[in-house]
């Protein structure tokens, strides 16, 4: 028999009553949130499995991480906080509200309109809700990018946030020329640092090098290519062509102390041929 949402949320209701699971019984918000976390990286990872044809790892981490939801949920009943269906209405209600293009009057002739207004109405609602300057400060559209996320991901949202009201490169190639001019910045600071050992210069030098990682970012939004995947599938293929590397010194009983930086980029190169 198909179970359904209904049956998730009894079966976690079952899992924290007194008869059930000790260890389930026992988590809070606090232990919860690494679980939350790696379950959201591991269905992150399962969406390549997916897009080369294997849905199965994605169909069993997204339950993995609609579990940890309906774990939350339970966890702030308990506390007389909220349930599950509030969640669900809260998120129901806010869907219709910022897609008024499609439950009400309001004309988006593209995606980018609609990201201009869906932007707009966030900000309205925060206004609404008294943060930022009702409560004596500002708002800012980047209010809403977590500071926590993974810094590539952080970069990824607000480069995307800030564009969406117009704060962009006309072209990419725009976006190449402000990457050499980072280069040239990051080889001046490099320069300097050698130069003094000074401890300013190397802050210096991490400056740069973070502001050229923040171009290269906004180089694949523009491609509409997302970073933290792209570099997920590059360590991937270097994870490939190194064990590569390994295992041929294993065969030739050499060690990497051994071998010679020419031998090694030459093995390098048979990686590469393998996978083409």
């Amino acid at each position: 028999m198909t179970k359904t949402f209904d049956d998730l949320v009894a079966l976690m209701d079952r899992l924290r009553s007194p008869g059930g699971c000790p260890w389930d019984r026992e988590q809070t918000y606090a232990t919860l949130a690494p679980m939350l976390l790696e379950e959201a990286y591991e269905a992150f990872d399962a969406l390549e499995e997916a897009r080369e044809g294997r849905p199965e790892a994605l169909r069993e981490e997204l339950g993995d991480l609609l579990f940890q939801i309906t774990f939350f949920a339970r966890v702030a009943t308990e506390r007389g906080e909220f349930n599950i269906d509030d969640v669900i209405e809260q998120v129901h209600a806010k869907m219709v509200r910022r897609h008024p293009h499609v439950f009400g009057d309001v004309k988006a002739g593209d995606s980018a309109e609609v990201l201009r207004n869906w932007e707009a109405i966030k900000a309205e609602e925060k206004r609404a809700a008294g943060s930022g300057a009702a409560k004596g400060g500002n708002t800012s559209i980047l209010d809403g990018v977590s500071t926590k996320a993974p810094s590539l991901m952080e970069a990824h949202q607000i480069s995307t946030k800030v564009a969406r009201v117009g704060f962009d490169w006309k072209l990419v190639e725009d976006i190449f020329e402000k990457l050499q001019e980072e280069v040239d910045e990051l080889r001046a600071a490099i320069e300097t640092h050698d130069n003094s050992k000074a401890e300013a210069d190397h802050v210096h030098v991490r400056e740069e090098v973070g502001d050229l990682l923040f171009v290269i970012t906004n180089i694949a939004r523009r491609l509409n290519v997302e970073p933290e995947a792209a570099l997920k599938l590059s360590n991937r293929k270097f994870r490939r062509r190194f064990g590569y590397i390994e295992c041929k010194l294993q065969e030739r009983q050499h060690k990497f102390d051994e071998t010679t930086l020419e031998e090694l980029e030459e093995l390098w190169q048979e990686a590469k041929q393998q996978e083409q």
